[in-house]
């Protein structure tokens, strides 16, 4: 549900910030609309995220899928998919070319 999530985010942009603000210039604009995101981001709870905010909600994702270091031999991500159960045939059919 990704462009549910962008349509909300555009209309409460809309409503909050640009149908409020008069901007100076494009100079202003950049300043003010980082500022609304850089709040948006980190300060605000958004209920689809069960009240994180999204710098929290993704950082208890990384969390969530990293090895934890006195474990890990080496800096890769362990794989999120489970391994085939055992007997399940993983044998690759070879396709013909053309």
């Amino acid at each position: 549900m990704q462009n549910g999530f962008v349509e909300s985010f555009n209309g409460r942009m809309r409503d909050e910030l640009l149908n409020e603000t008069m901007f100076r210039n494009l100079a202003h604009a950049r300043v003010v609309i980082a500022a609304w995101v850089e709040d948006y981001n980190t300060e605000r709870p958004h209920s689809a995220l069960d009240y994180q905010t999204p710098v929290d909600y993704a950082r208890t994702l990384t969390t969530a899928i990293a090895r934890p270091a006195a474990r890990d031999d080496s800096s890769a991500r362990r794989a999120i998919a489970q391994p085939a159960p055992t007997g399940v045939n993983t044998n690759w059919a070879p396709v013909a070319a053309g």
